[in-house]
């Protein structure tokens, strides 16, 4: 499925201008996939583009805790363009000042998506399954981890933590 190109703009001009109002904390959970996007540059105009402008807005807007979910294996100087772009991601919410950041990295992500809106994906139906059955032998970083969990572990952490801290997947496996 190929997307327009004007997409990639339509997202970065749809939050180059967002403002929020008053706030504390900022929750972002906002990502696609390279296949949702259609390009890599729509994919980068939600992964970096995006988060990025809803991070610096709250931060404007008086935030000083700030709670993200990225993706395992994040790292900005990966070959992988989907990890690299995360990574990136990443180190510019680090540059925006929040005296809390909290960056969770779940691994697969296992939850229901269809109420969203989102095609059912068969690869990755498959992916979880196979997780599931031999989840004693994958390290529990790159096991499946429940959108609840993820949500609670955001929620916990950004409570209680200064700094800037990451959460990898194993990490969320029991909550």
């Amino acid at each position: 499925m190929q997307r327009d190109a004007r997409l990639a703009v339509h997202l970065t001009d749809s939050f180059a201008d967002f403002t929020a109002p008053p706030v504390d904390d900022v929750f972002i959970a906002l990502g696609t996939t390279i296949k949702t996007a259609g390009s890599q540059a729509a994919f980068r105009a939600v992964d970096f583009d995006a988060v990025v402008a809803v991070a610096r807005a709250g931060r404007i807007a008086g935030a000083t805790r700030l709670a993200v979910v990225s993706a395992m294996g994040a790292d900005s100087h990966s070959a992988l363009f989907y990890t690299r772009v995360k990574g990136e991601a990443e180190e510019a919410l680090a540059l925006l000042g929040f005296p809390t950041l909290v960056v969770v990295r779940p691994s697969f992500l296992a939850g229901e998506r269809e109420s969203l809106g989102q095609a059912p994906r068969a690869g990755e139906k498959i992916a979880l399954g196979l997780s599931r059955l031999l989840s004693r032998v994958i390290p529990a970083n790159y096991q499946s981890v429940s959108a609840d969990s993820v949500a609670r572990t955001l929620v916990e952490e950004v409570a209680v933590r200064q700094g800037q801290h990451v959460v990898l997947s194993g990490e969320m496996q029991q909550r």
